[in-house]
């Protein structure tokens, strides 16, 4: 294959071990989250919400984001909740500005509909950072990117296009219709299918909410709806292992494609057994752990934020501040059999 998944060294190098059970409350160390910590009187308090807790996948940002913490000896805490909606993440912003924490490092479910209520926690001095799915620009300091919404759309749909020898009917199956990363993904998939995959048609996009059952059951109406799928592309971790487990034991198992965003934990055996032949992602890991430092360093003041503002990223080593704020992980990675037993998240 030509993808990108042969840059196995780097990130195989931070492959990390499994995601991490969450509760309300992550590990704090000193249990205060709210006091000034580490050197220079920085408020190195750092707050991770992601969009919900549960998820396989923020679990294992949020541990990349505690590492971080670790080493530049702040305190780490993790609140969010159940369900990823557009309003539910608001309640956890004021009670992390009324704590007063140097940093919230959210996962956006909206961008808008929490927009208020991070710029009143700017207003009071918390530094906020953005991973995975952004706010709008004015609503942050910094947005840490997994990849471009470019280089994500592609992969997918290259991958699909191959499994499903360029010709067919494809469905997508998202996370909530709200999500500003999903969206924008897909909007870029559907430039790319018209402009360079003719053969190939997008019946339907539906949305499981990232909820696992919700997203089980839209892979069964989408298969009664469309007899003639030829495959589903699943740009979310929840929706694609849920997807992959329906396909498992059904009789479109082998005959349906399956591509998307995942982790190899959740997918390994999918694999294994035939149903998923391969998907892509980027490491959460790192990418908590990127936000982590991009929050520490606009705490100290290493950077405000500024086009071309470049800081220290541990072991990830050194990054810049791109435009509209925005800072890139990297490319995005393919996963298949030939190389699924080389990772552990």
């Amino acid at each position: 294959m030509t993808f990108a998944r042969k840059r196995v060294a780097a990130v195989a190098a931070v492959a990390v071990a499994a995601a991490l059970t969450l509760a309300g409350c992550a590990d704090t160390g000193s249990g205060d989250s709210s006091g000034d910590t580490g050197g220079d009187s920085a408020n190195l308090a750092v707050t991770f919400l992601p969009k919900n807790l549960g998820n396989p996948y923020f679990d294992t940002s949020s541990k990349g984001g505690k590492a971080a913490v670790d080493e530049f000896g702040g305190t780490f805490n993790e609140v969010g909740p159940a369900e990823a909606t557009p309003d539910a993440q608001v309640s956890y912003i004021n009670t992390a500005t009324q704590q007063g924490v140097g940093a919230l490092v959210v996962s956006a479910n909206d961008p808008k509909a929490i927009c208020d209520a991070l710029n009143e926690a700017r207003d009071a001095g918390v530094k906020v950072v953005t991973f995975d799915s952004d706010t709008n620009p004015e609503c942050r300091d910094l947005f840490i990117n997994q990849a471009t919404a470019e280089g994500i759309a592609k992969i997918q749909v290259d991958l699909i296009a191959e499994q499903i020898g360029d010709a067919g009917e494809i469905a997508i199956l998202s996370a909530s219709a709200n999500a500003t990363n999903q969206n924008a993904w897909i909007a870029t998939m559907e430039e790319l299918l018209a402009a360079e995959h003719p053969n190939i048609t997008l019946v339907e996009t539906v949305y499981g909410d990232d909820d696992d059952q919700t997203s089980f059951d839209k892979t069964a109406a989408l298969l009664q709806s469309h007899p003639n799928l030829k495959g589903i592309v699943s740009p979310t971790t929840v929706g694609i292992s849920a997807a992959a487990r329906y396909l498992s034991t059904s009789d479109f198992k082998g005959k349906v494609a399956l591509t998307g965003l995942g982790t190899p934990n959740q997918m390994r055996e999918f694999v294994e057994d035939g149903t998923v032949t391969a998907f892509a992602l980027w490491n959460p890991e790192e990418l908590g752990y990127l936000a982590a430092w991009a929050a520490q360093a606009l705490i100290t003041g290493e950077i405000t934020g500024e086009e071309g503002d470049t800081f220290e990223a541990g072991k990830l080593g050194s990054y810049t501040v791109g435009p509209d704020a925005t800072v890139l992980l990297g490319d995005p990675y393919v996963f298949d059999a030939d190389n699924i037993g080389d990772f552990d998240f």
